[in-house]
């Protein structure tokens, strides 16, 4: 399928990636499963936040792009959402989780990158995460599994 055709099904998990209406918990990053599809709005439900469980509607956007290379400015109205069946570690700040799994193909590169990786489950439970194992990271000799964090002391001072 091509990048730029977006596919959705009722009870898909999205993501947005505007701030529509703050006061309405409508943030970039706001988490939310589809309800209803119509040709110009979507009817969803959010899942994450203060507004947890408020239906919304929401209507497609004019969105532009400019790229260094065309001498042009391309305009299209969608919809402001991607799939989010998995995020970043960074854009899963703020929010707590039933299940979090952590996949660290490479050790975390950021101050606190894995704090707030382990620490968006609400249940260590409900918590899993696989390391891969290369040079930096993976199984030690006694078969324990270890990856590098990242902590800059002068900021705890």
């Amino acid at each position: 399928m091509p990048p730029h055709k977006l596919v959705l099904k009722r009870g898909a998990l999205i993501m947005l990636l505007r701030n529509l209406d703050p006061a309405n918990g409508l943030l970039n990053g706001t988490r939310l499963i589809v309800d209803e599809l119509h040709n110009n709005f979507i009817i969803a439900t959010i899942v994450t936040g203060s507004e947890k469980d408020n239906r919304v509607i929401i209507s497609r956007i004019n969105m532009a792009q400019s790229e260094a290379q065309f001498p042009f400015i391309l305009k299209r109205r969608q919809f402001p959402v991607l799939l989010s069946f998995a995020m970043t570690i960074h854009k899963s700040q703020g929010q707590s989780f039933d299940k979090v799994g952590v996949y660290l193909h490479s050790p975390v590169f950021v101050h606190g990158q894995l704090y707030v990786a382990l620490f968006r489950v609400r249940d260590a439970s409900g918590l899993k995460v696989y390391i891969a194992d290369n040079g930096d990271q993976g199984k030690a000799d006694n078969n324990m599994v270890y990856t590098k964090n990242v902590v800059y002391n002068e900021l705890l001072d």
